[in-house]
């Protein structure tokens, strides 16, 4: 049973399995050599070559909620040796109307040998998401604390919510839901942008045990209506207009434009309920379907601001999240209310150290999974305040970030790779004219954050005083799986280092057998854990086959890693047809399916590319119809059909003519000969004789720069 370096946990958490921390006790002060490796303790010096380990200073150690290598190990081996007891553990600390039965905390199948996969925790358990995340904290007496701060596109618009008035506005949305017919089960799409009303719809739904479906206000009409036709909502929840910068943005015609193509699959949505965002557009110049759009100022107001709670067992679905995959159809991931409630609070507690005292800011969408269990349900289900921002990062310039944590005196900073390489790149002086001084602990999600971005982060952001929790995690996993704990171990910048409590990750060869030690491989994830997603709406099958069926016994998580003598992990990206483009996964098939879709288009082939900024980027090989002559016309043609069909987060940067593309003579196209030719790695390019016609690769790597 494979662990952090491989070890057989047979007999626990034993003495050497972090045997890259016991050297803790040798740095209590300053920096030095250990073992060849430069040690640098928080606040004391700067990150500054590529094998620093950063030490936690003994000041954050000695108040941090894990303190010490030893107390990781002794949490983690219980979670491993008694993840029943464990986790019952920490779930009473929530209300429950009904506990679980104690004999079967947990129940699974993760081997499609030997029978269909199946994962259940607190089964019989009956609980709500939203009491515990709004209405414990009021009758804890914290109702007069703030729960959200928000921060609009424009410096000056901001608002605030305490628990108390978070819980009257949740309740008005749930009961104007309910008087709809609205109830238990039933699907609601909610298309918002970052304002307040976005964790207010999520919170509103999960009360009255209604499954809400959000969709990132970035995807197209057709992305949309995809989303649509697949769950089958009751009614679209969405804004007239939202602004990025100084664009506007009119969500109610995108809205618009997908509810048509969705009736024209068959599905029909009689009721869109639009919030006027009077700051991006008024009322009054917004498109209207009288007997179908309902503003939400005119109705949800007017209903009462108390709302009885339905109580829903452990297991019943509480949203549904679609993520790209490796076919062109997105997929609904499923994440069920008792074990995803617990496991998310219980990440956000540890991975960020969390005190009653933080304010915290999560940068990310609650269009993404992130928003979801780290903007939305894992903080507020501590009782934490959370910042929400509106607007762009780099507007009105790239100090905004940090004029923002000045402003609010945020604590925790939790962002993707993307946005540090973006502001790197834009230059340290943003940073720098801000104080800073209120951060604590920085994140980093969405994909591995290179160590040169991790040191600018660290050395410049945080001063060099604030750990990183560098987590990696997925949509399907609902919570974090690898991830540092700040104040338990030493950081190697660009290691996501350690297992949570719980989670067995194991990295297996292609055989599937786990290998020890250090290593590279496919990362797995040997038994549940309480966030594991439940299935693909409506497509069990296709959950076993992407997710179990690869290696028996295991959860796939897609992903390669390496672990390092120390046992780290350095996750080294995807390893099936998706790319990850500023921590947004997107299937090599969903933009290649958009390509093709191009009336002039023949066939076209996509990979994923080093981006300086974005980690991947999209680059297309396109073979167009005979006889269409290659023209700049045309590739912005082809960008435009992407961002409409899919949104422009998905529009390739880089369109390669091609000729034909490289394919094996069954007709496989050889996806990592143009991974090579797109990378300008044309000395790697291997044997290309197996190839129908050779003279391709020549052909292509000719056309590489028109």
């Amino acid at each position: 049973m494979g662990t952090a370096n491989g070890q057989q946990p047979a007999e626990g958490a034993s003495s050497d399995k972090l045997r890259h921390v016991e050297s803790m006790s040798e740095l209590p002060s300053g920096a030095g050599k250990i073992s060849g490796i430069n040690a640098v303790v928080l606040g004391e010096s700067l990150a500054a070559e590529e094998n620093d380990l950063i030490f936690p200073s003994s000041d954050f150690s000695a108040n941090a909620l894990v303190s010490s290598p030893k107390q990781y190990r002794e949490m983690y081996g219980r979670s491993i040796k008694d993840p029943a007891g464990f986790w019952s553990e920490i779930a009473e600390t929530f209300y429950w109307k009904e506990k679980w039965n104690p004999t079967e905390v947990c129940s699974e199948n993760l081997d499609v040998t030997k029978g269909p996969v199946q994962i259940n925790w607190f089964k019989g358990g009956k609980t709500n998401i939203c009491y515990n995340a709004v209405d414990r904290n009021i009758e804890s007496g914290n109702g007069d604390k703030i729960a959200m701060y928000w921060e609009g596109n424009e410096p000056g618009q901001d608002g605030k919510l305490t628990y108390s008035e978070l819980l009257e506005k949740v309740c008005q949305l749930a009961n104007y839901l309910k008087s709809l017919g609205v109830g238990k089960g039933d699907a609601v799409i909610i298309y918002l942008p970052m304002l307040l009303e976005l964790p207010i719809a999520m919170l509103a739904c999960a009360r009255i045990g209604a499954v809400h479906s959000v969709v990132f206000a970035g995807f197209s009409a057709d992305s949309l209506a995809q989303r649509i036709v697949d769950c089958k909502p009751k009614l679209v929840i969405t804004c007239n207009a939202v602004k990025r910068g100084v664009k506007s943005i009119f969500l109610k015609d995108i809205v618009d434009a997908a509810l048509v193509e969705s009736e024209k699959n068959g599905v029909s949505v009689g009721l869109c309920l639009t919030y006027e965002n009077q700051s991006a557009m008024k009322r009054e110049d917004t498109k209207w379907q009288a007997e179908r759009d309902v503003w939400w100022q005119d109705v949800v107001t007017k209903f009462p601001t108390k709302c009885d709670v339905e109580w829903v067992d452990a297991e019943d679905p509480l949203f549904l999240l679609y993520t790209s995959g490796s076919t062109g159809k997105p997929k609904g991931v499923l994440h069920t209310s008792g074990g995803y409630m617990v496991y998310t609070a219980t990440t956000f507690k540890y991975a960020f150290d969390y005190k009653p005292t933080d304010i915290y800011w999560c940068t990310a969408d609650c269009g993404w999974i992130t928003g979801h269990s780290y903007v939305t349900y894992g903080p507020l289900l501590n009782g934490a305040t959370v910042l929400v921002f509106e607007g762009t990062p780099n507007y009105p310039d790239s100090g905004r970030c940090w004029d923002i944590v000045d402003k609010y005196n945020v604590t925790i900073f939790y962002t993707a790779p993307t946005l540090v390489r973006s502001l790197m790149r834009d230059g340290t002086e943003y940073a720098t004219r801000y104080s800073r001084k209120s951060l604590r602990v920085l994140g980093s999600v969405g994909e591995p954050i290179n160590p040169s971005a991790w040191r600018w982060f660290y050395n410049i952001v945080g001063d060099s005083r604030c750990p990183i929790s560098d987590t990696w995690w997925q949509t399907e996993t609902g919570g974090f799986m690898i991830t540092p704990l700040p104040g338990a171990w030493p950081q190697k910048p660009g290691s996501a280092t350690f297992p949570f409590f719980g989670v067995q990750p194991v990295i297996v060869d292609e055989k599937g057998q786990e290998i020890e030690g250090e290593c590279s491989g496919y990362l797995c994830i040997k038994k549940s854990w309480p966030g594991a997603f439940r299935t693909l709406y409506g497509d069990h099958e296709r959950y076993e086959t992407t997710y179990f069926k690869p290696f028996s016994g295991y959860y796939f998580t897609g992903d390669g890693c390496s672990r390092d003598k120390d046992g780290y992990h350095w996750l080294t990206g995807r390893v099936d047809d998706v790319i990850n483009v500023s921590g947004h996964r997107i299937g090599t098939a969903e933009v290649e399916s958009a390509l093709v879709s191009h009336p002039k288009c023949a066939e076209a082939a996509v990979v994923g590319v080093e981006h300086e900024v974005k980690g991947q980027g999209i680059y297309a090989f396109v073979t167009l119809v005979d006889g269409v002559p290659y023209s700049e016309e045309l590739r912005k043609s082809l960008i435009i059909t992407v961002r409409n069909q899919i949104g422009a987060f998905a529009a390739p940067d880089k369109i390669h003519w091609a000729p034909g593309l490289p394919k094996t003579r069954s007709g496989k196209i050889m996806r990592r000969i143009l991974r090579k030719i797109a990378a300008r790695q044309l000395d790697e390019l291997g044997d290309i004789s197996t190839l129908a016609e050779p003279g391709v690769v020549d052909q292509l790597i000719a056309l590489s720069d028109c």
